[in-house]
Order: C-alpha cells, then sequence, then structure tokens
C-alpha cells in the first residue's frame, strides 16, 4: 500500500487467525491500532458500531461452534438486545478478527478479506 492506513484489529492473541490477520496488516504497513478485546472488553455503543459497520445482526457475530455457546446459549431465543448483553458479558464468544478501516469493516476469515476494506478509499 502506497498510503499510511489507520485499521482498527479486534484481536485474540490466542488465534491463528488473529495472528495471521495482524501479520498481513503489519505487511502492508497498516498504522493498526490493536485492540485486545478480552483483556479489555468492548461497551455497548463499541459493540454496537461494530454491528452497524459489519452490518450484522448480534447473533451473527457469535461463535455459534464455540462450547461456552453450545452449553448456554445454543437453544435460546434471545431478542437482538439479550444476544448484544450475551456478547457483552461474554466476550470470548464474538468472532475474531474484526478489522475496521472507516466506515468500513470484515471479520478477516479467511484472512484475505481484509484487502476487500484496504483497498476501498475512507
Amino acid at each position: 500500500m502506497s498510503k499510511a492506513l489507520h485499521i482498527s484489529i479486534y484481536h485474540n492473541n490466542s488465534c491463528s487467525k488473529s495472528r495471521s490477520a495482524l501479520e498481513l496488516l503489519t505487511k502492508e504497513q497498516a498504522n493498526v491500532d490493536i485492540i485486545p478485546y478480552l483483556e479489555h472488553p468492548l461497551n455497548k455503543e463499541e459493540l454496537t458500531r461494530i454491528l452497524q459497520i459489519l452490518q450484522l445482526k448480534p447473533l451473527e457475530l457469535i461463535r455459534t461452534k464455540e462450547p461456552l455457546f453450545q452449553e448456554k446459549f445454543a437453544s435460546k431465543l434471545l431478542s437482538d438486545e439479550e444476544w448484544i448483553d450475551v456478547l457483552l458479558l461474554y466476550p470470548i464468544l464474538m468472532e475474531r478478527p474484526i478489522v475496521i478501516k472507516g466506515n468500513k469493516g470484515v471479520i478477516a476469515r479467511p484472512t484475505e478479506r481484509i484487502y476487500d476494506i484496504l483497498d476501498q478509499e475512507d
């Protein structure tokens, strides 16, 4: 990339996909704001903004194969607000990595999805 980019990545260092996304952003010389969302959980406003940028419903941001989801929530029918509360209480359930550039964002699975937003103007 020819210009410096400001990108936010909601990162879990224990996740190989998240590490891969961070590596790609570093290679592309992006100015990366690393947000370790497990150590510093999101507030409702931040989570709502991410959902709006990604154009997802809260349930679509949840890792439904995660054991915690299977144990506690698989059989539940909750409202969007209730799913947001679940994500706030259990950030481990949030899909990752999430990469945001301006008003564009992706869940970087596969990692190459990052190029969908890198190649766009702000």
